[in-house]
């Protein structure tokens, strides 16, 4: 596969990206630019350019050639390439946004927020997803850096250990804001959801309803996210007087792993009566272990995800899920990251928002 743009999808305010070379492309694969142009009439860029634009400095003639050039093969000036160059003599109104995965419901819901703030202020986003992984996670950031974006908006990937990318970045003055995943370098502007506290009264909630045995699948705890989910578990437990099994505790995040350990601990001597898990897939993929094994719920087992995406409706039985406000994180951060860009927003102290969460209770729980 060619190894400069893998992926590209570009409409008026929204574009997405993935590849694998440090500079991002801004033209869509397979789209006529002014390059293309040049190239099949002879003529240098700039002359094209001049030529679209109508200047007089360019004759009449040679006008009329390339601009019905351009029309007969549906070429259309790419903004976002335009704005930047121009960048010299007017702001860049382009946000970069870094996302772990596109797929992921929660991240989605984000990116729609960003978008939907990002288009109502006169701005367009450019989007990259790090797939988790800390190198592709650096060469984003220097892309966007060299593509002149005013500000990113990102989250952390899990693999991220140095945070040098961020640090520079910061150093640079280009505006930064993070949701979910925090970075732990630098005293981040941030925009997050109530991780503690949603977890604390979902855990409540399964206390509460008749359990005692609680698994807690939860990610890496190298994380903010992490760290506040499981000390919202251990709290919940604490706090109405249980003991915390450390056997019930496990780095679980995604389906696949869920259905490899959960048999494990049913196996166990005592069996965890129910399962709080960092997100839905993973609770799904609870959710169908359980029910493999003969197991009742809510009556055996309950189960808890953190999110609810569409998948906790359409799942059987429908599963209780702590609402995460994806839409509203994306409209916060965007809200945020503009007003640093513009000035309404002081750079001298962190931006620190958090959106709350509420528990969703359906049929996965007593």
């Amino acid at each position: 596969m060619c190894n400069r743009l893998r992926f590209s999808i570009r409409c008026a305010n929204f574009a997405i990206v993935t590849k694998d070379e440090n500079e991002i492309s801004m033209d869509v694969s397979g789209e006529m630019t002014m390059k293309d142009i040049a190239r099949q009439l002879g003529v240098s860029v700039a002359t094209v350019s001049r030529a679209l634009k109508d200047s007089p400095s360019i004759s009449r003639e040679r006008r009329e050639m390339i601009q019905a050039f351009a029309r007969e093969h549906n070429y259309t000036p790419n903004a976002i390439a335009e704005q930047l160059r121009n960048s010299r003599k007017m702001p860049v109104k382009v946000i970069g946004v870094i996302v772990p995965e596109f797929i992921h419901y929660y991240f989605a819901c984000v990116l729609a927020g960003i978008e939907q703030e990002a288009s109502a202020r006169g701005y367009r986003i450019l989007v990259a997803a790090s797939h988790e992984n800390e190198e592709r996670e650096k060469r984003i950031c220097e892309s966007f850096y060299k593509n002149k974006v005013c500000g990113i908006i990102a989250s952390q990937a899990k693999e991220t250990e140095d945070f040098s990318h961020f640090v520079k970045l910061n150093e640079q003055r280009v505006p930064l804001m993070f949701f979910d995943r925090i970075c732990p370098a630098i005293n981040a502007n941030r925009v997050v959801v109530d991780d503690y506290m949603g977890t604390f009264k979902a855990v409540t909630h399964l206390i509460e309803s008749g359990c005692r045995r609680i698994a807690f699948y939860g990610t890496t705890l190298n994380l903010e996210i992490g760290k506040n989910r499981y000390n919202g578990y251990k709290d919940a437990l604490y706090q109405h007087g249980l003991t915390l099994d450390k056997s019930l505790v496990r780095q679980c995040d995604v389906r696949e792993q869920a259905e490899v350990i959960t048999p494990e601990l049913l196996d166990l001597p005592e069996p965890p009566d129910a399962f709080f898990t960092v997100n839905d897939d993973t609770a799904i993929g609870v959710l169908y272990t359980v029910k493999r094994r003969g197991l009742k719920i809510p009556d055996d087992v309950s189960i808890c995800g953190f999110t609810n995406s569409t998948y906790a409706q359409t799942c059987d039985p429908q599963l209780t899920s702590v609402e995460q406000n994806g839409l509203e994180v994306g409209r916060e951060a965007t809200e945020c990251l503009i007003g640093l860009v513009e000035g309404t927003i002081s750079r001298e102290h962190a931006v620190k928002r958090i959106v709350k969460t509420r528990l969703i209770v359906r049929e996965t729980t007593r």
